[in-house]
């Protein structure tokens, strides 16, 4: 007789929790903040705001790496556009 599991971790109409990746996190955060920020200002936001969580020792490297890839691979069609040593906007 075989036997099935059945998921009850789960209550229906429960919450559920959106993480977002680091870049959908930064580029939420700048639309919000409507200014320029820095990767480090971005991360504690997004840290603070639960929107995305790291284990790894230099978040805002990482993410400040990661806007700047974006940039150079998509060019125009980016949602970053850097606008200062270190700061990072919306792409309009």
């Amino acid at each position: 007789m075989a036997t099935t599991k059945t998921n009850n971790s789960r209550k229906r109409g429960a919450a559920k929790v959106v993480r977002l990746s680091g870049l959908d996190a930064a580029a939420q955060i700048l639309v919000e903040a409507g200014k320029p920020l820095s990767a480090g200002q971005i991360v504690e936001t997004a840290l603070a705001a639960g929107l995305w969580t790291t284990s790894g020792k230099t978040p805002a490297a990482t993410i400040y790496a990661a806007m700047l890839r974006e940039i150079a691979a998509r060019g125009e069609g980016s949602r970053f556009r850097k606008v200062g040593r270190g700061l990072f906007a919306v792409s309009v």
